[in-house]
């Protein structure tokens, strides 16, 4: 069951038009925000994490190093910094995340399931052993490293979309291009 949190409802131009119950906005469909963070190493080396089978949204598959909804009257940074430390156990400053963009994205994963997310997305390099970060088990069942040139030919398989969380056409090579400009491959 999903954890009830408020977040705050926004208008096609992300501007906050009421605060709801998370479960409310995803029963309806309504435009929320989210954070994504994709943590790499300067070796080449993305941080991935598998989500819980206990997920409604693309349960049991890789995804993005960190991610979560913005709680209402939060910032963006806030809610990244917020969720780094649920998920994986990392303390980390605003001086670390470097913002890339914003990304929207809608799926309906059940009749009373639509996710209407503009995702803030951010990238850091990962200072921490992967044996030292400690996962939140309500949420994610495993992390691992994996090479950037690994993780591209991945995406290149047919079996990427049953393996990997389902993203807009652009989502994934944009945020390739964003790490290798720091990786700089």
């Amino acid at each position: 069951m999903e954890e009830e949190e408020f977040i705050d409802v926004l208008s096609e131009d992300l501007k906050v038009i009421k605060t709801s119950l998370k479960s409310e906005a995803h029963k309806n469909g309504w435009l929320h925000g989210s954070v994504h963070i994709w943590f790499y190493t300067i070796k080449g080396d993305i941080l991935i994490q598998k989500r819980s089978k206990d997920k409604i949204a693309f349960p049991n598959v890789w995804d993005v190093s960190v991610a979560g909804h913005i709680s209402a009257g939060e910032t963006a940074m806030t809610s990244a910094l917020r969720e780094i430390e649920e998920e994986i156990g990392l303390k980390v400053s605003e001086l670390e995340l470097i913002k890339i963009g914003t990304f929207k994205e809608k799926f309906q994963h059940a009749s009373d399931y639509i996710d209407n997310e503009v995702h803030q997305l951010y990238l850091a390099i990962l200072k921490s052993e992967i044996q030292n970060l400690k996962i939140q088990i309500e949420e994610v069942s495993e992390i691992k490293l994996i090479s950037i040139d690994e993780f591209k030919k991945e995406r290149n398989k047919a079996s990427f979309e049953h393996l990997f969380a389902s993203h807009k056409e652009g989502y994934y090579s944009f945020v390739i291009k964003e790490l290798e400009k720091r990786m700089n491959l």
